[in-house]
């Protein structure tokens, strides 16, 4: 694990910070991958961690009036899913997003993040080089642009230094005679990393197509451009018989590998199969309601970054726990699922698998719900966390626990926590939701004991009595 930990108060203070780091300082900001790979020990030679993440003003998306949309190094995937200028704009590099993880996830994980891994399955990397972005990147040494295309070297290899900082991520705004459009295949509906995945945009002249880029997942050790598709589409109108010869096109440009998730002949006949896919819903006219458009985000108030109560002097972790405050000495190095659990004496949230996937250890961050075993501990300095123990009022428990007893939807209970607090940040944002609604606010929660059914049913009854409660 790390050695020493920075809160930066800005980028000019985080720059720094990694110049003077060299080769062992990293920058973390969902830190979904790198947590994870510093707890498994595949992440070597890392001792410092700078912490971008309560630096105001860097989780926002915006078109400038050069009609450039530009993605700040703090927007996550659920950043995304509610602006209403990608829904419109950038329709794929939306359903990239609601493909990644689960509702926790996306509420830490951000697109920055996501092209720095750069695993060539990573499913915003496909939209973003089709929209022909561009990244900022910034040091001691000041800035420079690196187009998406030129950023891979290999899988997980960029032409980033050591010393860099992606400040933003922008391309130009698609027109109205532009249309893009994004599918994955992968082994689960939720929490499941693209088999391959693709990407298309494609500028059309009423029923011709003028230009067409369509760039491919996991089907070599970057993303890559199916270019004889590209240039085969271009002048002709999207019928079956050119959809039909594209689609044979972009399989043939794949050259994948096999692995535990698909072999190479599978990955390349489904990339046709998507190809196909996609631009037959292209022809047909897109229907954006695929990607709800109020989708479940599990964010509550937590929406935006806020300067922290109180500045960093890395001697202790001072943060507010069902708002009791704390001060904590020891734990520097630990997830924010163990200064819980072992220094705050708050066992209720449970870990399950330690790696993002079981959502036993779901707790708010500063109003969003998060997987706290995926957290830095030092995270929490200057922050507010609700952790299971929390939601009751005295001896009167919520709601939301009441149901779950009433209709039995604990069995081992070792997964319940997580649930309860799934459903009650949902109830937060939707009154009556639905049943999907609920199904998509607990797809990062696992049952071991499989009670999906009495977990759904409990959380519909908590809804329709506090809807009533609220009435009444």
């Amino acid at each position: 694990m790390w050695k020493k930990y920075i809160l930066a108060d800005s980028i000019e203070t985080a720059v720094v910070a990694l110049t003077e780091g060299e080769e062992t300082a990293r920058i973390i900001a969902g830190g979904t991958d790198l947590i994870l790979e510093l707890e498994r020990g595949t992440r070597q030679g890392v001792s410092t961690l700078i912490d971008i993440t309560q630096i105001p003003g860097l989780d926002e998306i915006w078109e400038d009036s050069d009609g450039l949309i530009h993605i700040g190094p703090l927007v996550t995937h659920n950043h995304v899913l509610a602006s209403l200028l990608i829904r419109e704009k950038a329709y794929a590099l939306l359903q990239a997003c609601w493909e990644i993880g689960s509702p926790q996830i996306r509420n830490r994980g951000t697109v920055v993040g996501n092209l720095v891994t750069a695993s060539p399955a990573n499913d915003t990397i496909s939209p973003l080089m089709a929209l022909n972005a561009k990244l900022r990147l910034a040091s001691t040494r000041g800035e420079r642009i690196v187009s998406l295309e030129d950023f891979y070297t290999g899988v997980r290899k960029t032409v980033m230094k050591n010393d860099e900082i992606i400040t933003e991520v922008f391309f130009p705004a698609p027109g109205t005679h532009q249309v893009s459009y994004f599918i994955k295949t992968a082994l689960r509906k939720a929490q499941a990393i693209s088999v391959i995945n693709i990407s298309l945009l494609l500028s059309m002249q009423g029923d011709v197509i003028e230009n067409a880029r369509i760039t491919l997942g996991a089907a070599a050790p970057t993303i890559i451009h199916a270019e004889a598709a590209e240039v085969f589409l271009a002048g002709k109108p999207l019928n079956d018989t050119v959809i039909e010869q594209a689609a044979e096109l972009v399989a043939e440009a794949a050259s994948p590998i096999s692995d535990l998730r698909g072999s190479a002949d599978y990955r390349a006949y489904m990339m046709g199969v998507i190809a196909r896919r996609a631009l037959t819903t292209i022809a047909n006219g897109v229907d954006k309601t695929q990607v709800p458009s109020e989708p479940v985000l599990l964010m509550g108030s937590g929406m935006h970054v806020k300067a922290p109560k109180l500045p960093w002097t890395g001697e202790e972790i001072h943060t507010w726990i069902n708002g009791k405050e704390y001060r904590f000495k020891t734990g520097f190095t630990k997830t924010l699922l163990n200064l819980i659990r072992d220094e705050a004496g708050l066992t209720g949230t449970k870990e399950g698998c330690a790696e993002g996937e079981c959502g036993a250890c779901t707790v708010y961050l500063d109003g969003r719900a998060v997987m706290s075993c995926l957290v830095p501990a030092p995270r929490a300095h200057g922050a507010e966390i609700v952790t299971i123990e929390g939601m009751r009022a005295g001896e009167k428990l919520h709601p939301v626990q009441e149901a779950f007893i009433e209709h039995g939807a604990v069995q081992c209970g070792f997964c319940t926590p997580g649930f309860v607090m799934s459903a009650i940040k949902l109830l937060e944002e939707r009154e009556t939701p639905s049943q999907a609604e609920i199904q998509q606010a607990i797809t990062g929660n696992l049952c071991r004991c499989t009670g999906y059914y009495k977990i759904i049913e409990a959380i519909e009854s908590a809804s329709q009595r506090m809807h009533v409660g609220d009435q009444a």
